[in-house]
């Protein structure tokens, strides 16, 4: 039997990209979108979210055998963390329990090389203890102090999420479940979202000093698509909790080995 996915984004960029791979493969995709999609609805909201899943559900006959979360929005307003964290997060877990009824149940989303940038612990920390009133309180307060610093919701959306992640993985509700649950981390992908800021060598500069990427360049949407298909296919047995950076080598440029913290320490006999 074909598996059947649901793939939120699915209008544009990553999300479209893995929606048309998924397609291509023989499998059935009900995409999510603000419009184009199978799906129309607004994920910024919770009511958007609600009815999202449910008209997912009804339109996969009741039977889902992977989610890929792709939407998400890079504005220096607090819509961002409604989108990026909130809207990924609540909607997996709304379809969790039909996730679960699956015989190779998976579920993936979109992070971003951005999640290793400068982001406020507090926004961080409300995302996380599951607080939409003051997540979105602490980010209208960011983006009233102007752009530059409204910016901070988008990598602050983009850390949280990959925490959850982290978090979410071993618990009853997706390892219990037999759910691997991971995120994929993009670098500078060439999309809508990427194209007027890389049009100009100032531009192109900016960005490749903050993400450098010294294996092929910027990605086509298509690559971050092959590998969330990996992840939520059957193949993918043990692969859960994982950021993985698709991103050109950015983030070992950036951080070299610093990346175990405390995992070295050593554990009384």
């Amino acid at each position: 039997m074909t598996r059947t996915y649901v793939v939120t984004g699915s209008g544009s960029g990553i999300g479209a990209a893995t929606a048309e791979l998924l397609r291509e493969r023989g499998y059935t995709v009900v995409g999510v979108d603000l419009r184009g999609a199978e799906v129309e609805a607004d994920l910024s909201t919770p009511e958007g979210r609600r009815a999202a899943a449910d008209k997912a559900r009804e339109l996969a006959n009741g039977r889902i055998d992977a989610v890929i979360a792709c939407a998400g929005i890079s504005a220096p307003a607090p819509i961002t963390v409604a989108v990026n964290y909130f809207g990924v997060t609540e909607f997996l877990e709304l379809l969790a329990p039909d996730l679960a009824k699956s015989d190779a149940p998976r579920a993936a989303v979109v992070s971003s090389m951005a999640s290793l940038q400068p982001n406020s612990p507090e926004l961080v920390e409300a995302m996380l203890a599951g607080d939409e009133a003051r997540a979105l309180e602490i980010g209208a307060s960011l983006a009233e102090q102007g752009p530059r610093v409204g910016y901070l919701n988008y990598p602050s959306s983009k850390r949280a999420l990959s925490r959850w992640v982290r978090r979410a993985s071993i618990t009853e509700q997706f390892a219990g479940a037999g759910i691997p649950l991971n995120a994929v981390a993009p670098g500078t992908v060439l999309s809508a979202m990427t194209k007027d800021l890389l049009s100009t060598p100032e531009g192109r500069e900016m960005v490749d000093s903050s993400v450098p990427m010294p294996l092929n360049g910027h990605s086509e949407p298509v690559v971050i698509a092959r590998l969330l298909a990996w992840l939520t296919s059957e193949e993918n047995t043990h692969t859960t909790g994982q950021t993985i950076y698709t991103d050109g080598g950015a983030d070992a440029t950036l951080r070299g080995d610093d990346i175990w913290g405390g995992a070295g320490q050593s554990i009384p006999a």
